[in-house]
């Protein structure tokens, strides 16, 4: 059986806040700590393929995300319940 996750790949460009970039590396320390061995672009995959595609939801959601205070995620930072993941290549921001 073909499997989704194993199909040709095409590389995307994402700019988007560095705290949502830090978010998704919260998400797969999240998937780490379940014992998922994972990659960012497999969360974000994950994520994209499960996505509600009704017009009204995804108005709903993008309407959230834009009203969302600046500090919104910054709980994220001092997440030390969560197993630290090392990703390959060089880092993505100073820090």
């Amino acid at each position: 059986m073909a499997l989704l996750w194993q199909r040709p790949r095409r590389k995307t460009l994402v700019d988007w806040p560095e705290d949502v970039d830090g978010r998704l590396d919260v998400l797969v320390r999240a998937a780490a700590a379940a014992g998922e061995q994972t990659s960012r672009s497999q969360v974000l995959a994950a994520l994209v393929a499960a996505a509600e595609t009704r017009p009204a939801v995804m108005a709903e959601l993008l309407h959230s995300y834009r009203q969302m205070p600046a500090d919104a995620l910054e709980a994220d930072k001092t997440r030390d319940d969560l197993p630290l993941v090392r990703t390959p290549g060089r880092p993505r921001h100073g820090g």
